[in-house]
């Protein structure tokens, strides 16, 4: 932690307050304010965002401490609270009755009401305790308050996974392989790793290893013709093409030319020729509709409330509400009907989230199945063990932070009969 000094307190509640306004996503907004102020060095510019962070993922319990949402209390409550620093280290910075204010909540006992303890918004709090029981749930928001790993994800088409690890010790990062994927690396800390040869080169790329057993799960073969459906910046979609070993067609599909702007740099060092980025209007765009009951497989990875990656976006139990989750909820049906479309008679569809949210995850599978007799729910924990890999969750692969190490992520593999 740098040396605290009043204009990086102050540049620390300043940008604080603009990711509180909730309108935009707070690593955008960070990424904004640091733009603006630039002269800011490099040590000062990650305290403020691990800050800001930090503040994001224990805000009810700060909240309560400073009795409102006054930023700079927000930050000074946090320094005290989440980082341990004495009246003593923050009395430089402190305004007139700053240090007063502080040795009274350096003195008080803690709330540990279960809201507090899990941090979540009271909606959000009621529907993880029906389905968590209190003890799990608590485990659940206790790994949400840390931040994630950074996770790569070995391209094999340019490396393969041990000669990777070999390369990163050389040169002083610590990895180590992931747990459960075969393609999986976890770095110790948050090295720059985008300035790396091996990510230059095309050898790795950025990817939660949740994200990897996705693609494991519907484990595409060579020559086959597979869409991703919701695409984004695809980086499902480059891990599928590796699958792949770069034969056959992969269609990358979105409604967000933006998104999907953001696939081509990364499609370039990837080295894949397979893969096919397509835009479209909405799920039922005509263009779809010449792939109708083509596709070998099929990749839903569905709009949602993203509650599983908290560790990384921790504004989104802040941003997101019971509206927002009834708005998804009927997006993630329309998407899956129109996906299914795609799949051919023997085909499989993949439909995954990254929320931690039973109406979203199993909710919309049981609804589909319901209303589609051609599909059937083929066990997440047979086809991985087919690959050799050691996961058991059941008949629905279902990750969480407290359990696996990974985002929290949902994924239920589909058959179609006929």
């Amino acid at each position: 932690m740098p040396a605290l000094h009043r204009p990086l307190l102050e540049h620390t509640a300043a940008a604080l307050a603009a990711v509180l306004e909730f309108k935009y996503p707070a690593d955008a907004v960070l990424s904004r304010y640091l733009r603006a102020h630039r002269a800011i060095g490099q040590q000062d510019r990650a305290f403020v965002a691990d800050n800001v962070f930090a503040i994001l993922r224990r805000l009810r319990l700060l909240e309560s401490l400073a009795q409102g949402r006054d930023p700079r209390r927000l930050v000074l409550a946090g320094l005290m609270r989440l980082h341990g620093l004495s009246l003593r280290e923050l009395d430089a910075v402190l305004n007139s009755g700053e240090r007063d204010w502080l040795a009274q909540l350096k003195g008080r006992a803690e709330d540990d009401s279960l809201a507090l303890r899990c941090d979540f918004p009271d909606w959000l709090l009621a529907r993880l305790q029906r389905q968590y029981g209190e003890q799990e749930l608590l485990a659940l928001a206790h790994s949400l308050h840390e931040s994630a790993p950074l996770d790569l994800r070995v391209n094999l088409l340019k490396a393969e996974r041990e000669a990777v690890l070999a390369r990163l010790a050389a040169d002083g990062i610590g990895a180590r392989a992931t747990p459960y994927s075969p393609l999986g690396v976890r770095l110790e800390g948050k090295p720059q790793i985008n300035r790396h040869a091996l990510f230059l080169e095309g050898a790795i790329e950025i990817q939660d290893e949740g994200s990897q057993l996705l693609c494991q799960l519907l484990a595409p073969r060579r020559g086959e013709m597979v869409a991703d459906f919701c695409a984004g910046a695809g980086g499902k979609t480059l891990a599928l093409g590796a699958l792949m070993r770069s034969s056959g067609r992969l269609y990358a599909f979105d409604v967000s030319e933006k998104r999907l702007a953001g696939l081509k740099p990364r499609l370039a060092r990837s080295g894949l020729s397979n893969v096919h980025p397509q835009w479209i209007a909405s799920e039922s765009d005509a263009r779809l509709k010449r792939l109708a009951g083509k596709l070998d497989r099929v990749l839903v990875d569905a709009p949602c409330t993203g509650l599983g990656t908290l560790r990384r976006n921790p504004d989104l139990k802040w941003r997101q509400d019971e509206n927002a989750l009834a708005a998804y909820r009927a997006q993630q049906d329309r998407i899956l009907a129109a996906a299914a479309k795609l799949v051919k008679p023997g085909g499989s569809l993949l439909y995954a989230t990254c929320s931690l949210l039973e109406e979203e995850n199993a909710g919309v599978v049981e609804s589909f199945l319901g209303a589609n007799a051609q599909f059937s729910l083929q066990p997440a924990n047979a086809v991985l063990a087919q690959q050799r890999i050691a996961l058991d969750t059941g008949a629905y692969l279902q990750l969480a932070p407290h359990v696996h190490g990974t985002d929290g992520f949902f994924a239920a593999l589909l058959t179609r009969s006929r």
